[in-house]
Parts: structure tokens; C-alpha cells; sequence
């Protein structure tokens, strides 16, 4: 694939709003993760909730989007001057030659949640200040964001579970490939809901305590939420951006997606469907395996998704390639996840840093996969972010210095 350009990014999850914050947090090794008290959730579990956010108001015409998951969004639009550099790129090659690809995977669904408890006691109609499409509908961040931005080219969201706001990369690539738009803002947001608190609970998925990825005692994960975004371009011919050169650019080198269809909630023991991502992700970069400086794992702190992710990486890079998971540190973000950890490798690109696991504290020998505990300063090149979601729906993302 041709390279592109990730002209701005940004990120706000439980441990920073941007991403001065957020490197703080991974430099420090400090941990987001807290106690539940979300809603009137009673569980004994650890969440990663973004602090003060049902502070967040929204522009006044833009009221009927209102929801946790849009005011989320809004605050994440306005770290690091993202929507700024947004509205710039838009004046530079017009507004319909902008795209909006998102991810989520329940959108605004707290919003349907807290007018059920407003329904009718008669007739139990929904409150008729429900706005379902503003909402909850999963299209409602993406429709969001373009209105906010004053953006009008084509606008999609992909909602495929935990890969979902990787995946935006692909139809973001594929939609500028084909001439459709010229760049295109690409991302995901995700937040708490009790769907998903009380869902991953029912299934057995969630810890007591703050998630371990990779631990020889990880019992589960832990649900955190956030938002990332990226504006993405292509190349411009004559720039001279090439690898391995000293810069803060960061490119989009390479996509690689599959489904292995193995299992609703299980990947399949050996990830095969996590090994072809990688495979394709390489091959779309033309790269070899051992171009690959660190890997930012979806370590989600299960025991089967670090047992089957860990053959997959070792099948590909083998045993020596640096790794580690930081949803030790944010918790999974679910739909979210895949444009938080990417935003997190550009981190790593730019800081010649790769992060260690947050509260791993022994890492299961059983895992043959080179996981990283602290933090390790290295230059680092070039970083895959793999993120893996329910129904086998694989994707894996490489990013590259440029200069």
C-alpha cells in the first residue's frame, strides 16, 4: 500500500485528555484504573473511566446528540488542537474532500438505557425526548463529528467489536485509494454503558482486580473507555519523507484484516485468524517480519485471548521482537481500543519508547511471546498494533517513522 501521512492525532482515555498527558501516564507507568462506581453498577470490578465527563456540554445546535458516548467525542476534539487541524485541513482541500470512518461498539446505548428507566409505568413508551437516532444509533458519533467539524465528505462507522476503530484505517486507505476523499478523519470512541459492564461480567471476562495482561495469574479484563482520532493523508508526491530518519512524522505503513469466524466470544486457540492479520499487515508494507521494532498487543488480560495471541506473534516474529499490552494502564476500550493503542504506538514512533505492562507483575512462562514489564527506551522504527474482537474480526496496523 502506498504510505500515509497521520497529519494530527490525539487521545483522551482514564489516564490523560491528549497526549502529553497520556505519555505521562505510559512513562510513569501509572495505571488508570479504579474501583467501579459507574452509574448504579454493583459489581466488584476495576473500570477506566475519562473523569468530570458528564461535565462536557455540548454546542447548543448540536443538543440532540447529547449522550455520554458525543460528549466524549467533543472533549476529545479539542486536545491537542485536533479539531483546529482539522478545520485547517478542510480550508486546504475543501470540506466534501474530508471523510469520517469511526469506530464504535455500542455507540450511545447508555442513553436507551437510562430512558428505560423513564419509561410510561402504563403503556412503557420511551420518555419522547428520546432521540434514538442522535443517540444511540451507532452512526450518531460519526454524524456527530462531521457536524461539529463543519465537514461534509462521505461519513461511516464500523461496529465490529474490539477491532473496530482499526479497521477505520482500511476504509479510510481503501476511500482515498479510490479517489473518494482526499484525507480522511479516522478514529473511535467507546464508553461505559451497563450493557458492557454487566455483559463482560455475565461471561465471565471481567477481573476483580485491574487487568494483568499476560500475568501467570490474569483472571480478565478490565472495560475502560475513550476516545482517538487521526487525520490521515496521503504522501504528497516529492515530500521526501522517508524511514528511519529523525522526524515526528508518523505514517500509516501497513493494514492487515481478517476473520477466522472460529467462536462468538473465544479466538481460536492457536490464532489463526490474529496470525493472517499480521501476515497481511506485513505484506501490504512490504516488510519483513524483523522490521518490526515492538508490538503493541491487544492483551486483554484473558487467559485464552494472551495465550492465543502469544503463538500467533511468536508464529510470525518469534520469540525476540519487544511486546506488551497497555490495557493494563486504560483498561479495553472495546470499539475504542484499536485507535487508543494506535495513537499509542505513534507515541512510541515519536519518543523512541515501548511502554511495559502496567500491573504485570510475573509473566506466565507459558507464553512464549517477549513481554516487556517496564518500560524500555530504544529507537524504534517501526510498531504493529493488533486488535482482535469478538466473531474472529482480526486487524493489525503498522506505523513507521518518516523524516
Amino acid at each position: 500500500m502506498n504510505p500515509l501521512l497521520l497529519k494530527a492525532f490525539t487521545a483522551t482515555s482514564c489516564i490523560g485528555r491528549g497526549i502529553a498527558p497520556t505519555l505521562d501516564s505510559l512513562i510513569a507507568q501509572r495505571s488508570g484504573l479504579a474501583p467501579c462506581d459507574f452509574e448504579a453498577v454493583e459489581l466488584d470490578i476495576h473500570v477506566g473511566a475519562v473523569e468530570r465527563l458528564d461535565e462536557e456540554t455540548l454546542p447548543a445546535e448540536l443538543s440532540r446528540f447529547d449522550c455520554r458516548n458525543n460528549r466524549l467525542a467533543h472533549l476529545a476534539l479539542r486536545q491537542d488542537d485536533f479539531d483546529l487541524r482539522v478545520r485547517e485541513a478542510a480550508g486546504r482541500l475543501g470540506a466534501r474532500r474530508i471523510g469520517v470512518f469511526l469506530g464504535t461498539s455500542t455507540s450511545g446505548i447508555l442513553e436507551t438505557e437510562l430512558a428505560y428507566r423513564r419509561r410510561d409505568p402504563s403503556s412503557g413508551a420511551l420518555p419522547a425526548a428520546f432521540d434514538y437516532g442522535a443517540t444511540h444509533n451507532s452512526f450518531s458519533v460519526a454524524d456527530f463529528v462531521r457536524r461539529r467539524l463543519g465537514l461534509e465528505g462521505p461519513a461511516a462507522v464500523v461496529s465490529c467489536a474490539c477491532a473496530s476503530s482499526a479497521k477505520v484505517f482500511g476504509t479510510a486507505r481503501r476511500m482515498i485509494e479510490a479517489g473518494v476523499v482526499d484525507a480522511a478523519l479516522v478514529g473511535g470512541v467507546d464508553s461505559l454503558c451497563l450493557t458492557t459492564l454487566y455483559g463482560f461480567h455475565s461471561l465471565q471476562l471481567c477481573s476483580r482486580l485491574p487487568c494483568r495482561p499476560f500475568d501467570v495469574e490474569r483472571d480478565g479484563l478490565s472495560i475502560g473507555e475513550a476516545a482517538a482520532f487521526a487525520l490521515i493523508e496521503p504522501v504528497q508526491a516529492g515530500a521526501g519523507i522517508r524511514l528511519d530518519a529523525a522526524s515526528d512524522d508518523v505514517l500509516l505503513l501497513g493494514i492487515g484484516e481478517s476473520s477466522d469466524a472460529y467462536h462468538m466470544s473465544a479466538p481460536h486457540p492457536e490464532g489463526h485468524g490474529a496470525r493472517r492479520a499480521m501476515q497481511e499487515a506485513l505484506a501490504s508494507a512490504s516488510l519483513e517480519p524483523d522490521a518490526i521494532d515492538y508490538i503493541n498487543l491487544h492483551g486483554t488480560g484473558t487467559p485464552s485471548n494472551d495465550r492465543a495471541e502469544s503463538q500467533a506473534v511468536t508464529s510470525v516474529f518469534g520469540a525476540a521482537v519487544p511486546c506488551s499490552s497497555t490495557k493494563g494502564a486504560t483498561g479495553h476500550a472495546l470499539g475504542a481500543a484499536g485507535a487508543l493503542e494506535a495513537v499509542i504506538s505513534a507515541l512510541a514512533l515519536r519518543h523512541g519508547l515501548m511502554p511495559g505492562g502496567v500491573n504485570t507483575v510475573r509473566v506466565d512462562p507459558t507464553l512464549t511471546a517477549h513481554y516487556l514489564r517496564r518500560n524500555r527506551e530504544a529507537r524504534v522504527t517501526r510498531v504493529l498494533s493488533n486488535s482482535f474482537g469478538f466473531g474472529g474480526t482480526n486487524c493489525s496496523l503498522i506505523l513507521g517513522r518518516a523524516g
